[in-house]
């Protein structure tokens, strides 16, 4: 997702960690696909927009201004941990002084690595900024330590064992962040209560009044625009508190309209489907009988 309110020619790009370390002003790093910088050692203030091919996790707290990713800002006053994946835009806005650590890993340091792959379940590399991970005390200090693990083994001889142990001190973060994003989920009810309300409200008016048949089917990136989120954190979210993702409610929703059509009105299957946004009543036929067992004309004579 780049920032469409940057323009193009203030993003700047950086393929190399090499370069990324050379505008922050921060000493060449040990190795050439991975790097932990302290941010009190960033010498630099010209980078304010940039794009670039690495993950990054970072720790922030103290932080004066605002960072900027997506359409969404987020004041750091409080600390919280950030995760940003590669082709990503970030912008930092009005940083005067910033304590923490930020961890940027090309993914070819995963290469040959089950990581390479899993890493795409993590889905807080989707978030947005806003969405960033609250830290309480305990929870920061094991992170702050498994950054330092990483740390300790960047800065010994690189070889083939210190790789793998920096790979499985990662994944031990990305672990302990996917585990307190759950909690955050659940002790951060008050504030993402009224979001669930919302979008079961706007996924009630979407076959209420007709949407469907005009828009088509609508998809989880309506919803999460909607409710201002991300589409995977409105999943994960919603996963959360209520065991069933974005796609799996509003196919819940559909499902329960259409048994309503079937019960309640002599339309046939094909007039449903169209009603309910399909473009062709086979898709309709088969994602019912997924969801129930039975083709829609067999619920139908069920009922009489």
């Amino acid at each position: 997702m780049i920032d469409q309110s940057v323009p193009k020619k203030e993003l700047r790009y950086y393929k190399s960690i090499s370069d990324l370390c050379k505008a922050l002003g921060v000493p060449k790093p040990a190795h050439p696909l991975i790097v932990l910088i302290n941010h009190d050692e960033i010498s630099s203030n010209e980078v304010r927009y940039l794009v670039h091919d690495f993950y990054m996790i970072s720790y922030k707290s103290n932080l004066h201004g605002k960072l900027k990713y997506g359409q969404g800002y987020y004041d750091f006053d409080e600390g919280g941990l950030i995760f940003v994946a590669p082709n990503q835009a970030l912008s930092v806005i009005d940083e005067d002084k910033c304590q923490g650590r930020s961890l940027f890993v090309h993914p070819d340091f995963f290469a040959g690595h089950p990581l390479f792959k899993s890493i795409t379940k993590f889905g807080f590399f989707g978030y947005n900024i806003n969405e960033a991970l609250h830290l309480s005390e305990r929870e920061r200090d094991k992170i702050l330590h498994v950054f330092g693990d990483i740390n300790d083994e960047l800065e010994t001889s690189i070889d083939d064992t210190s790789q793998e142990l920096v790979i499985s001190y990662i994944e031990v973060l990305l672990n302990y962040s996917n585990r307190y994003y759950k909690r955050q989920f659940i002790t951060r009810k008050a504030v993402n209560s009224p979001v669930i309300e919302r979008f079961e409200t706007l996924l009630n008016s979407y076959y209420a009044t007709g949407l469907a048949l005009e828009n088509g089917m609508p998809s989880v990136k309506f919803f999460s625009d909607q409710l201002n989120v991300s589409p995977g954190y409105l999943s994960d979210l919603l996963r959360s508190l209520t065991g069933l993702n974005t796609q799996q409610h509003i196919h819940g929703k559909l499902i329960e309209v259409a048994k309503q059509k079937l019960s309640n009105s002599d339309l046939t299957a094909a007039e449903i489907a169209y009603e309910l946004g399909f473009e062709y009543p086979q898709s309709f036929n088969k994602l019912f009988k997924n969801k129930t067992g039975m083709t829609p004309l067999a619920f139908r004579e069920q009922l009489n």
